[in-house]
C-alpha cells in the first residue's frame, strides 16, 4: 500500500516546491488539493496531473484572505471526507530593505507568507483532529536563519515561520498534529529565477543560478523534488517521532562561515 493512502492533503502553491510537493503526495496515494492565486499555473498543474493521472484538484485561493482558506478547508473535507496532512509552500518574495519597502508591500509579504500558514492551520486543524491527527510541514527559508541584503520582507516573514512552526507544533502535539519545517537554500524555482534576474538583471539568469549554486558546498542549486522528497518524509509515519524541529535542504550553505 502507498505511504499516504487514503489521507487527504491541502498543498499551497501551484508552481516550484508547492506543485513539486502535491505531485510527490498524489504518487504516494494521497488526494491533494492544491491551492494557488496564479490562475495560468493552476491551470498548467491541473492539466498535467490530468495527464499523469494523479489526483490533485487545483483550486483558486488567496492563502491571506480568510473567508478563502476557510472555503478551501471546507470543499476539500466535503468531497474527500476530512483532511490529514497541510504542505505550507505559497509565498511571494520582494525586494528592498525596510527604507525601500513601501508598508503595504511589507504587509502582504507578511500576510501570504506568514498569515497563509497561520490560516490553514486555523481552519485545518480542527478537521485533522476529528481524524484523530496529521501531518503539517511549513516551508521556510534560509533567509531565516541568516539572510541577505535587500529582503527585509522575506526574510523576516521567514524567520517568523519558524517559531510559528514551533508553536504549532507544541501547541498541538496533544491532538497527535506533528508540525515541522523545512528550510531550502537556492532551489531552481520560478521564484529563484526572479531573484536572479533582479540582483544581476545584466546576466543571463542561468549564469546568476550556477554562481547561487557555487555559495553551496555541494556546488549547485538544488531541485523542487529533493525538497518535495524532504516534505513527504516530515509528513509520513516514517517520521512519526519529529515534530518542531526545521530540517536544511540546503547543500550545506548553513555549515560554513565566510571565511575562506
Amino acid at each position: 500500500m502507498k505511504e499516504f493512502q487514503d489521507k487527504v492533503a491541502i498543498v499551497t502553491g501551484t508552481t516550484g516546491i508547492g506543485s513539486a510537493m502535491a505531485r510527490r503526495l498524489a504518487s504516494g496515494g494521497a488526494s491533494v488539493v492544491v491551492c494557488g492565486i496564479d490562475a495560468d499555473a493552476n491551470r498548467k498543474l491541473q492539466q498535467e496531473s490530468n495527464a499523469q493521472g494523479y489526483e490533485i484538484r487545483v483550486e483558486l485561493c488567496d492563502v491571506s484572505r480568510a473567508e478563502q482558506v476557510q472555503a478551501l478547508v471546507a470543499k476539500t473535507t466535503a468531497q474527500f471526507g476530512g483532511l490529514d496532512l497541510i504542505a505550507n509552500s505559497a509565498a511571494i518574495h520582494p525586494f528592498g530593505n525596510t527604507v525601500e519597502t513601501d508598508p503595504e508591500t511589507w504587509n502582504r509579504c507578511l500576510a501570504v507568507n506568514v498569515g497563509g500558514v497561520y490560516l490553514l492551520a486555523h481552519f485545518g486543524i480542527p478537521e485533522m483532529v476529528k481524524r484523530g491527527g496529521g501531518a503539517i510541514v511549513v516551508v521556510a527559508s534560509v533567509q531565516g536563519h541568516a539572510c541577505q541584503r535587500g529582503v527585509a520582507a522575506y526574510a523576516t516573514s521567514k524567520g517568523a515561520l519558524l517559531s510559528l512552526t514551533r508553536s504549532l507544533a507544541l501547541d498541538h502535539a496533544a491532538d497527535r498534529i506533528r508540525v515541522n519545517s523545512i528550510s531550502p537554500g537556492s532551489i531552481r524555482t520560478p521564484m529563484l529565477e526572479r531573484s536572479a534576474a533582479h540582483f544581476s538583471p545584466d546576466l543571463p539568469i542561468d549564469t546568476t543560478i550556477e554562481r547561487f549554486g557555487a555559495a553551496h558546498p555541494l556546488g549547485r542549486v538544488g531541485t523542487v523534488e529533493e525538497v518535495a522528497e524532504l516534505a513527504a518524509l516530515l509528513l509520513s509515519d516514517r517520521s512519526a517521532f519529529c515534530t518542531g524541529g526545521d530540517y536544511l535542504v540546503d547543500g550545506g550553505l548553513l555549515a560554513g562561515i565566510g571565511v575562506q
